[in-house]
C-alpha cells in the first residue's frame, strides 16, 4: 500500500508512539537535572562546615546508592554464549615439551567459557574487592 494511502489511524498511532517516547525522554532528562541539583557532600564524611578542600564532593545519597548499583557488575555473566555449542571463546591451546609440565591457556579461558563473572577471573577477580557492593 502506498504511503499516501495509509489510513489516518496508523498515522495517529505512530504520532502517539512518538510523542510518548519524547515525553519519556524528557522525564528522564528532568530526573537527571534534579539529581545534579542535589546538595554536595564530601565522600566518606558527614557534611561539616570546614571540610578539606581536597576531598571529593559527591551528591547526597550517591555514597549509599553506589554499592547497590555496582554490585551486579561483579556477578554479571561476561560471555552471553557461555555453555553453548557456538561459543567462540570456548577454546584452549596447550603444549607439552618432552617431560616438562604441560602449558595451556585453559586457565585463562575456562572461567569465561563456563559462564563466569568478573569476580571469577584469575587476576581481575581479586581487584573486584575494590568495587563497592
Amino acid at each position: 500500500m502506498a504511503r499516501h494511502a495509509a489510513s489516518n489511524n496508523q498515522r495517529r498511532a505512530l504520532l502517539r508512539v512518538g510523542l510518548t517516547v519524547a515525553a519519556a525522554g524528557a522525564a528522564i532528562g528532568a530526573g537527571g537535572a534534579a539529581a545534579q541539583a542535589a546538595p554536595m557532600l564530601p565522600l566518606g564524611a558527614p557534611q561539616a562546615a570546614g571540610h578539606a578542600a581536597d576531598s571529593l564532593d559527591v551528591p547526597a545519597g550517591v555514597e549509599h546508592a553506589l554499592p547497590g548499583a555496582l554490585a551486579p557488575v561483579k556477578s554479571l555473566q561476561l560471555d552471553p554464549l557461555a555453555n553453548t555449542g557456538v561459543d567462540p571463546l570456548d577454546n584452549a591451546v596447550g603444549t607439552q615439551i618432552a617431560d616438562f609440565k604441560p602449558v595451556s591457556t585453559a586457565m585463562l579461558t575456562d572461567p569465561v567459557a563456563r559462564g563466569g563473572a568478573l569476580r571469577d577471573l584469575p587476576l581481575v577477580g581479586q581487584a573486584t574487592a575494590l568495587i563497592p557492593g
